[in-house]
């Protein structure tokens, strides 16, 4: 599985600079406007370069200016580092800035940083050529170049479009210039979950193979009733889950609709007729929403989840800490919370504290803090509503 090792982001909004470590689990918590929410939007317009949708993304935000540390920056910096399997670590990174009423790419880089080379600049083993790093793009402003394994770095000979990246463009033949644009296109969001009378959630669905619920729920009555169908072993782990969560859970069923179409039904044993999915409480319907989608062999390289636990009963944050934990494995899980009775089951290591001064968010990573003594005493929940770790208003 593909990793991405650190971010750095410079300068969008209150992420004016913040260098990170990312882990498999990461559960941001702070205050309001402590940049959670620009975390993951940062991350979701980083997905959206990969795709070829830059400047869609920067329009549904306003404009780069809109997005820009207010006062404080003048351009967007962006990079990251991607580890795949026992290959040396991608190092990419994107500057933009304003240019009259719209943009431009100044800067984009991508090469491969060998181990070797990190020796050489500490001097600790003698400059030999072929350990120097291969750059694959090597692009500024409206000069953008690729490199071609035997013919060195190359002009594109096909129409670039200079609002988006040349990541986003580059020939898929070159492999690991590709896997990265790959993985970073893939990231998801998911934010908080409609579960309105007329949703997509509650109503009947198409009968099609569904590996994930969607981000609206459009899928979950498909995504539920494939796995079943085919991974019976899989799917009886997800009732166990259901089970756990509500002791008078007994099965789900799919009763067909129409032609083609399916609904779903909740089999409780204090009833004796099914209780429809339009019919679950809300809390209840997240909380298959959430199942589904966390326990899917086919999450994307990162995941963003954002609040996953509104409308759930306290007792039910520690089924979702498994299943966080449990995605974590397929999946770097990026998630946003204000949830003090969440944070009770996390670990130090997977909960990133945001925090403000002078207006600019801090990250710090919970077991950084000198927090062994404390934990003897009391539970991490605890440590952040008595603001000993930070985190607070």
């Amino acid at each position: 599985m593909s990793k991405f090792e650190r971010i750095s982001i410079k300068g969008f909004r209150r992420l004016q600079q913040v260098d990170l470590e990312m882990r498999d689990l990461v559960v941001m918590i702070g205050a309001n406007g402590s940049g959670k929410t620009s975390f993951l939007d940062a991350m979701s317009m980083l997905a959206a370069s990969a795709s070829g949708k830059l400047h869609e993304s920067l329009q549904s935000k306003g404009g780069l200016n809109e997005i820009l540390t207010r006062g404080r920056s003048q351009e967007l910096e962006i990079s990251l580092s991607m580890k795949a399997n026992d290959k040396d670590a991608l190092q990419y990174s994107l500057e933009i800035s304003p240019k009259g009423l719209s943009y431009e790419i100044r800067e984009e880089i991508l090469e491969q940083k060998r181990k070797q080379e990190i020796e050489i600049l500490s001097n600790l083993v003698p400059m030999t050529a072929n350990l120097i790093s291969p750059k694959y793009i090597d692009s500024h402003g409206l000069d953008i170049t690729y490199f071609q394994k035997g013919s060195g770095f190359l002009k594109p000979n096909w129409e670039h479009n200079y609002l988006e990246t040349s990541l986003s463009q580059v020939p898929k033949m070159y492999q690991e210039p590709e896997n990265l644009r790959k993985s970073l296109a893939s990231c998801t969001y998911y934010g908080a979950l409609d579960v309105s009378g007329t949703s997509p959630i509650r109503l009947p669905q198409a009968m099609r193979p569904a590996k994930l619920p969607g981000v609206r729920g459009e899928d979950l009555v498909s995504c539920l009733y494939d796995l079943r169908e085919s991974d019976r072993d899989h799917y009886e782990m997800v009732e166990s889950i259901i089970s756990a969560a509500f002791p008078d859970f007994e099965r789900l069923n799919f009763p067909p609709v129409a032609a083609g179409t399916i609904s779903m039904t909740w089999k409780d044993r204090n009833f004796s007729q099914p209780i429809y999915v339009h019919e679950l409480s809300e809390g209840t319907l997240r909380f298959l929403w959430l199942v589904a989608l966390l326990q899917s062999q086919n999450l994307s390289t990162i995941t963003l989840l954002d609040e996953p636990e509104v409308s759930l009963h306290p007792e039910l944050l520690r089924h979702l800490v498994y299943l966080m934990r449990e995605a974590s494995k397929h999946t770097q899980l990026i998630v946003a919370t204000h949830s003090d009775r969440l944070i009770r089951f996390l670990a130090p290591h997977e909960v990133l504290i945001c925090d403000l001064e002078d207006g600019e968010a801090k990250m710090t990573w919970a077991d950084t803090l000198d927090l062994d003594k404390w934990l003897e005493d009391y539970s991490l929940d605890q440590l952040w509503s008595m603001n000993v770790m930070g985190g607070r208003p």
